[in-house]
């Protein structure tokens, strides 16, 4: 039997690459041919060519977001999974596989689905999934933006406004390309807008979804209206497909570069338009809600960000508390991303600690991988523990998240603000209080290298 494979995760960067190495594993453990592209953030790698998919008998997509070039795959069987089903069961995948113990599709059609196809894959997962492909896709303005936003601040609060008596122009120049008005970060939502309608509708979503965007930014309405927006736009673009679908051939040409995005982007905007102040209000309660939270409070929230964070390691509870704070972050509130980012760096920190610091309580191999969580920690790449949790989970998830909410507390009691949702240590001197958290950050880490220790200990005596 041969495979070809699509990996890809929404940020692009740990677990694309684990489940190209799990499936490669495996298969090679049940003699199946096998070769596996990775949509990374670093782009394409090891691409597939024609004649891999022409000889394919399966073509297995394990992706939490849109698969790029999908019409290399039309007219053959498709098998469809979440990336860490790959990570974490991917002997029982290419046994089901290869027992024909699994649920596989045609792909007609990359682009023109139909209505009832996409009510089909609408459930929980698909929504998931579109999110996902809009957050993979807005992440890259937040980082960059963000860190721009931090540079300014480098040289004082003020010192990015013209009208002020401390006035930088090197500051100037880093808030303009990440600020809100005309850099980075003005294209937050509208991002997240378009590419959840991609996602959703097709390339004819994309368009209307951005314009709709860029109006719920324009009102005001937050990552709520982005969110909103769009899901409005593709599935109008779904409508219209049913709609236009019988057209005569004389006028069918125009559908793609006329009717579609016309249509399309009218009857969106009709839509979103009653309903943007509404959110937009409610948005401005939320803001304002956070923002008069007091210390002890904003605390528990880190704490729970924090330990979300810790608890499935790059899965989809660890990606809802990643969301959160940047959902906020992109609604004027930076406050969380400080608990998110030390959430996803405490537990490959505390378990590589904690093969160092109890050593006989881990295989050479284990010890090894710890080593390498040291990197991964400190790069802010929380699967690193994934080895670590699926031999033994109970032990590693609960000292994880006890480490990471300790850390996620201290964030917010002591106003720590971050200004990128990724990069851990490289990005840490951009904070307002770096030595601090760099501080909190170890101690979550060695309260989990302790807990998982003396419970590894104790349960070694008992």
């Amino acid at each position: 039997m041969k495979i070809v494979a699509i990996t890809s995760c929404p940020t692009g960067v740990a677990h694309t690459y684990m489940a190209a190495s799990a499936l490669k594993k495996s298969a090679l453990s049940n003699n199946v041919e096998i070769k596996v592209e990775t949509q990374g953030s670093d782009g394409i790698g090891n691409p597939l060519t024609a004649d891999d998919i022409k000889n394919a008998d399966y073509v297995l997509f394990a992706a939490d977001k849109p698969v790029e070039d999908k019409d290399r795959f039309i007219g053959k069987k498709i098998i469809e999974v979440p990336v860490t089903e790959a990570v974490k069961n991917s002997d029982i995948l290419i046994k089901n596989i290869i027992s024909g113990n699994i649920k596989s599709y045609t792909l007609e059609s990359s682009s023109d689905e139909d209505l009832d196809d996409l009510l089909q894959t609408s459930s929980r997962k698909g929504i998931y999934k579109h999110l996902m492909a809009g957050f993979s896709n807005m992440l890259p303005f937040i980082i960059a933006g963000g860190i721009c936003i931090g540079i300014s601040f480098a040289f004082g609060i003020t010192a990015s406004n013209p009208q002020s008596a401390d006035y930088n122009p090197i500051a100037g120049f880093f808030d303009t390309i990440g600020g809100g008005k005309v850099g980075a970060f003005s294209l937050i939502i509208a991002i997240l807008s378009a590419y959840i309608a991609n996602s959703v509708g097709g390339k004819s979503a994309f368009m209307p979804g951005m314009v709709a965007g860029l109006l719920a930014n324009y009102y005001k309405t937050g990552f709520l209206g982005g969110i909103l927006s769009g899901f409005v736009a593709g599935y109008v673009a779904i409508l219209l497909k049913k709609l236009l679908n019988n057209l005569p051939k004389s006028i069918s040409s125009l559908k793609g570069a006329l009717l579609y995005p016309l249509f399309g982007l009218i009857l969106t905007c009709l839509i979103l338009w009653p309903i943007f102040m509404p959110i937009a209000k409610l948005m401005d309660l939320m803001v304002q809600g956070l923002n008069g939270i007091g210390a002890s409070h904003k605390g528990i929230i880190g704490l729970i960000v924090a330990g979300m964070m810790a608890t499935d390691m790059g899965g989809p509870i660890n990606k809802t508390a990643g969301l959160f704070a940047n959902a906020a972050f992109a609604s004027g509130n930076p406050d969380f991303m400080s608990a998110m980012m030390a959430g996803g760096m405490v537990p490959p920190l505390g378990i590589a600690l904690c093969t160092t610091l109890f050593a006989k309580y881990f295989t050479e191999t284990e010890r090894k991988a710890g080593k390498t969580c040291y990197f991964l920690g400190a790069c802010f790449i929380t699967e690193g523990v994934i080895p670590f949790a699926v031999s033994d989970p109970i032990k590693v998830i609960t000292s994880s998240i006890i480490g990471a909410m300790v850390s996620g507390f201290f964030t917010q009691y002591f106003n720590i603000v971050m200004m990128a949702s990724h990069g851990g240590i490289f990005v840490i001197p951009i904070t307002n209080k770096p030595i601090l958290y760099t501080v909190i950050i170890i101690l979550g880490s060695v309260i989990t290298a302790l807990v998982l220790g003396f419970w590894k200990k104790f349960s070694v005596k008992n």
